[in-house]
């Protein structure tokens, strides 16, 4: 057998249980005619203090095909709803899902957790190593809802359609708004090849943040000065407090990773994700007001960094658009072997012409999104796993993963002797 390295890929900073409901278009429907909810009502934005308001938020999502992350009043109006459909119990959180998606190809990580409960002693997976904060148990579940193309949910004066799938979260969650950092993460850090940092987006006082970054910064003190430091934004409750982050962080970080969700909520207008002339400018604009070394934009068609070192992590991007779009198809299950499968697939036309656009006017560097057809798609945890997908080519993390795909054909073919 061959023996791999320790764990030098450290993800966080919170972890989360989710309640993942089974679409049902129907009870929606019901739900929506039982309040009287009319379609001048919809919009994303209302507050979500009672559980008419998070089916209206819910229905407004699926009108303009969108995806994001909203705050809840309290947990008890995730599990009313969530009693209303079938569900499955996962754990979530960028960090998690990114080392499940490390976990599937051989890559142990270590998680920094805020919260733990049976539900995470139970679910995750034992190539995984805890550095916690929590001090007693809890459960705030996430509820994710995630919802197919061309679903038609009615309300009482019409009807709406989602025009493609996405996934909506909702949450109240204390440990995560308050994201302790655990006293462990600095010796954790100490002789990391990366680290994660996501999470800070569900915080919502401007003090108590900055007060967690001092912690932050002062564990990272320990690590190494040549370890690739990987912040994912995540959507922020509270988006001016995103700057506060950047302000303190932005030095230290190799590469800033957000999704198409967040890069339009940043730029405060809707982009056409297949125009080149469109992105170009979106991620021009993005960069102004983000100058990270690599500023990553990862979409359903395409990934693309831009930045002085964008260059440096194209293995990156292909590593991480072929993970995700192997979760896409077939969700939790999905092995090393699929990522092969995966590669074997087409790419998407229109995200190769936006890449080849942006590479030629702006000097980015990106790959275009896989062509999968899934009757039934995974949207939840796309972006976690990307962001676990461009870690597993960090060297030491590729070293790795190369040993176990070793290790297994090794004993496959002792197998067979």
């Amino acid at each position: 057998m061959i023996d791999v390295m320790a764990e030098d890929l450290v993800l966080g900073l919170g972890g989360t249980v989710d309640y993942e409901i089974r679409w049902d278009a129907d009870v929606l429907s019901a739900l929506a005619e039982s309040y009287g909810i009319r379609v001048d009502e919809l919009t994303t934005t209302t507050p979500i203090i009672d559980e008419r308001a998070l089916v209206v938020t819910v229905l407004a999502f699926l009108a303009t095909g969108g995806g994001g992350e909203r705050f809840v009043l309290s947990s008890e109006i995730v599990e009313t709803f969530a009693a209303h459909f079938d569900k499955t119990i996962t754990l979530g959180g960028t960090g998690v899902r990114a080392g499940i998606a490390l976990d599937r190809i051989g890559v142990p990580t270590v998680q920094h957790l805020v919260s733990i409960d049976d539900n995470v002693r139970r679910l995750l997976p034992a190539s995984m190593s805890i550095v916690s904060s929590a001090t007693h148990d809890t459960l705030d579940p996430h509820l994710i809802v995630q919802y197919p193309e061309a679903t038609t949910v009615r309300l009482v004066d019409g009807a709406v359609t989602a025009r493609t799938s996405n996934r909506i979260i909702f949450a109240n969650d204390a440990p995560n708004r308050e994201m302790a950092i655990a006293v462990g993460l600095s010796d954790a850090l100490a002789d990391a090849a990366a680290f994660l940092v996501s999470g800070f987006n569900t915080m919502q006082d401007a003090a108590l943040l900055a007060s967690r970054l001092d912690d932050l910064v002062a564990a990272m003190r320990r690590l190494p000065p040549e370890a690739l430091v990987y912040y994912e934004d995540a959507g922020f409750y509270r988006r001016e407090l995103s700057a506060l982050v950047r302000e303190r962080l932005l030095e230290r970080i190799d590469v800033y990773g957000m999704n198409e969700d967040e890069l339009q909520e940043y730029l405060a207008r809707p982009v056409d994700l297949l125009s080149p002339a469109d992105v170009c400018a979106a991620l021009a604009d993005a960069h102004a007001l983000i100058p990270a070394r690599a500023l990553v934009v990862h979409t359903r068609y395409w990934a693309i960094a831009v930045g002085p070192a964008a260059a440096a992590h194209r293995a990156g991007l292909e590593s991480a658009v072929r993970t995700a779009a192997t979760r896409f198809r077939l969700g939790d299950a999905c092995t090393a072997a699929d990522l092969d499968d995966t590669a074997r697939l087409g790419r998407h036309p229109g995200g190769e012409t936006v890449v080849a656009a942006t590479e030629r006017e702006l000097g980015a560097t990106g790959v275009a999104a896989f062509v999968v057809d899934t009757a039934q798609p995974t949207t939840i945890g796309l972006g976690d796993t990307f962001v676990g997908g461009f870690l597993a080519a960090v060297p030491a993390a590729a070293r790795r993963a190369t040993a176990v795909a070793l290790d297994r054909a090794l004993d496959a073919a002792c197998g067979r002797l």
